[in-house]
């Protein structure tokens, strides 16, 4: 339902692969107190997608090997940001759009009275900075919810390769549909979900993508606070704490502060099935 958007957890592995988050030690029950944003350190070697192992789930999928090999001189560079620090902020210059690497991500819009309100959190394989490309300004801010690295995609030099590959502009406009049918589960999720069935729609999103990357299709543990997870999904803070513990009186998860394990996955899908009923 949600497509692309919901994460900014660490998993619990069930096998070996490059996409593994990161300890950051954040504390549990953090409010996610704002930190002032410090330089980014640019990485001096190279990153090869060829030898990636997301490729298959990023951006050079369904490329020969002499095409890869093109798009290595593409990405050239990536960057290590640190937990809380910003990848970029709104208003920022458009110049690149980022793969995450490793680590969680969340992105944030501020409303005119000062209050942020969460839009997302990406993973391991997935784009940031896409809001951008219309304005040539980002439009929203790009926070690390722990220590990541994203690979630099400059925005020109893309467009460029793209037109020379069709497989790779195909891949491209997939990754933009994929965002858009992200924002209608959203906007559904909103518009017509009660309170619970909103949190079981989030959790299985979290756990189907994870899944798809090698980790537990069931156990994880929540990088984002309770608070973002209320911002994302539209509730109020008690609302969410509230929603977590009837789940497990419920017999549908273990939760143990931020460790979540789904112990009836299909009483949660029932819950938000029965929104198209």
């Amino acid at each position: 339902m949600l497509n692309q958007t919901a994460r900014s957890i660490e998993p619990t592995q069930t096998g070996t692969t490059s996409c593994s988050a990161t300890h950051c030690g954040h504390p549990n029950g953090s409010t996610g107190t704002p930190v002032s944003p410090a330089p980014m350190k640019l990485d001096s070697f190279k990153v090869a997608c060829s030898s990636c192992n997301l490729r298959e789930l990023c951006l050079p999928v369904g490329l020969t090997q002499p095409q890869l090999t093109q798009l290595d001189t593409l990405v050239a560079t990536r960057k290590s940001i640190k937990r809380g620090d910003a990848l970029f902020h709104t208003g920022d210059p458009f110049k690149s759009v980022y793969a995450v690497r490793t680590g969680f991500f969340t992105t944030r819009i501020s409303s005119e009275d000062g209050r942020d309100h969460v839009t997302g959190f990406q993973m391991a394989d997935e784009l940031l900075g896409l809001d951008g490309i219309s304005t040539d300004r980002h439009a929203c801010d790009a926070i690390a919810l722990e220590d990541s690295q994203v690979c630099v995609i400059p925005y020109g030099q893309l467009e460029e390769l793209s037109r020379e590959f069709s497989d790779l502009q195909h891949q491209f406009h997939k990754i933009m549909s994929r965002e858009i049918v992200r924002d209608h589960g959203v906007m559904l999720l909103l518009g017509s979900m009660r309170a619970e069935e909103r949190l079981a729609a989030f959790l299985l999103n979290l756990t189907q993508r994870l899944h798809a990357r090698g980790f537990s299709a069931s156990a994880l543990v929540l990088r984002m606070t309770r608070e973002e997870i209320g911002s994302y999904l539209g509730l109020k803070l008690e609302t969410v704490s509230r929603t977590f513990s009837k789940f497990q009186d419920e017999g549908l998860l273990e939760v143990k502060q931020r460790d979540i394990r789904i112990t009836d996955e299909a009483g949660l899908r029932a819950l938000v099935n029965s929104v198209r009923c």
